[in-house]
């Protein structure tokens, strides 16, 4: 099934590489030719597990069946103890396990918070543009593909690490962001809250045409229909669901702006409240963060709004988080911000 799959997502990335490559970076589709490809598959894996080693990353080699055929790569912090909980990590297109490790600052976080990192990779052989493949439904649905995968890096860790099963985390930037999405629809037995930057709700693409549509101009359901999406997508589970954090700049013109709001949507009807903000608050960075509360009074569903920001995860050098560079901007601390909603913070 994977083989068939990569197939097609070749093909069709091939033919669309300008467009789909936007959602993470850029990529020249002249010289396309299977020999290339599997020559610079060689060439950069090797370069990848050295880029991870300097970046304090292991690669983590038999973590299960991997039918989605994702690399697997884990920071773990010195001495860190058994029950401690564990994030995964989620990069954008054209990005590597180590780029968005190193550049979203979370060996630095890891460190402070005393938890383990799971950064999983995508590879040219499923897509071209090392896109994670969020608009193939046998990549996104539970039990298959690469969202299987993923929860097999979450399974390893747990064993290896004797890590806290209850807390696992999730987070990624645009196509990762988008993975983030379907990976809590589809597992929310696994994750206990996730966040979505620059990402877009689960089920909103089927295809590589409906992805475009979904990146911009956006689509837009009513939040039961969203809400229905997530549903069935793990229609057997009757207990909690992830809270949810979404990051969005509001000049992102990869990803509408619109699309949070659809996120926001989304998850405030699987956690069975309205889309009416109960708190506001103003944040460095031309932030707006709006708070949407459950029954209980807790909030289910956070909204991170940056003003005048385009495509990419929030950063801030000078506190220490992150590094500034392509896709990663120098606004506001997500990291930081996200590993105190979850409770891990140092």
């Amino acid at each position: 099934m994977k083989a068939t799959s990569r197939r097609v997502a070749l093909t069709l990335t091939t033919l669309t590489t300008l467009g789909l490559a936007a959602i993470g970076g850029t990529t020249q589709a002249a010289g396309f030719e299977p020999g290339a490809v599997a020559s610079a598959e060689r060439t950069g894996a090797d370069t990848n597990e050295k880029k991870a080693e300097a970046a304090g990353l292991e690669k983590v080699g038999d973590f299960g069946s991997n039918p989605g055929a994702l690399s697997m790569y884990r920071y773990a912090p010195e001495g860190l103890p058994a029950g401690s909980p564990v994030v995964v990590v989620l990069h954008g297109c054209t990005q590597d396990a180590s780029t968005y490790f190193e550049g979203a600052g979370w060996k630095s976080f890891a460190d402070a918070g005393g938890f383990s990192v799971v950064a999983a990779q995508q590879e040219q052989g499923n897509n071209i543009n090392k896109c994670f493949n969020w608009f193939q439904s046998g990549d996104v649905s539970r039990g298959q593909g690469e969202a299987l995968s993923i929860k097999q890096m979450v399974d390893r860790t747990v064993a290896d690490l004797d890590a806290d099963a209850s807390r696992v985390f999730v987070t990624g930037l645009s196509a990762g962001g988008a993975m983030t999405s379907s990976m809590l629809a589809a597992y929310p037995d696994v994750f206990k809250a996730g966040a979505v930057i620059a990402g877009l709700p689960h089920g909103c693409a089927k295809t590589v045409a409906d992805a475009f549509t979904c990146m911009n101009p956006g689509v837009s359901k009513s939040a039961a229909e969203w809400g229905d999406l997530v549903r069935s997508a793990a229609p057997d589970h009757s207990g909690a669901r992830p809270t949810v954090s979404v990051w969005h700049g509001t000049a992102d013109t990869t990803v509408v702006p619109a699309s949070a709001k659809e996120s926001v949507k989304q998850w405030t009807n699987v956690h069975g409240t309205d889309q009416e903000a109960d708190a506001t608050e103003e944040l460095p960075g031309g932030t707006t963060r709006t708070d949407y509360t459950g029954g209980d009074g807790g909030v289910v569903v956070r909204d991170y709004s940056v003003k005048d920001m385009p495509h990419g995860t929030p950063v801030k050098p000078d506190e220490g988080c992150g590094k500034a560079g392509e896709h990663f901007l120098d606004t506001i601390c997500s990291s930081g911000r996200i590993t105190a909603d979850w409770g891990l913070g140092g």
